[in-house]
């Protein structure tokens, strides 16, 4: 089977059940695609399908439609972003920040309510299902509402 991964189509040689985070990291170097819990449950393997996250770590490669988008892939656009985290302390080991960032990115893409308030609750609630053991999620929120501010302020 064909898959697009960051705008290459490669063969996802892999049986059918085999999880789109394993093709990703196996067969396309994709390492910012982390395993963590295996099970759904912390979003460390988030991906965008077509534009929208996914949980890869449980979405079987044969179920794929449209092109995967990892952390990787994401790097022009996210720069930004990635710039705000570090600047607002918002990762300290860094094992959870790629599934933030591409979480965090198709968050961006839709855009956040103008009011700083109704923002922090949308961008705490879409990014609840990211798991981050280290940082306490404020300084999560705050970097990716800077990052919508400026870009808005850019426009």
């Amino acid at each position: 089977m064909n898959i697009t991964v960051n705008g290459e189509t490669g063969e996802a040689a892999a049986p059918p059940g085999t999880a789109l985070a394993t093709v990703l990291r196996d067969g396309f170097g994709a390492t910012s695609v982390k395993l963590a819990c295996e099970r759904g449950e912390c979003g460390a393997c988030t991906v965008l399908v077509a534009g929208r996250p996914r949980l890869s770590c449980v979405t079987p490669v044969e179920l794929v439609d449209g092109e995967v988008t990892t952390a990787e892939g994401l790097a022009e656009e996210s720069e930004d972003l990635r710039a705000a985290f570090a600047d607002l302390g918002a990762f300290q080991c860094g094992f959870c920040t790629p599934g933030q960032v591409v979480h965090a990115t198709a968050l961006l893409r839709a855009g956040l309510p103008a009011d700083p308030e109704r923002a922090r609750a949308r961008v705490r609630a879409e990014l609840s299902g990211n798991i981050c053991r280290c940082t306490g999620y404020a300084a999560i929120v705050e970097a990716v509402c800077a990052t919508a501010a400026a870009r808005e302020g850019s426009r």
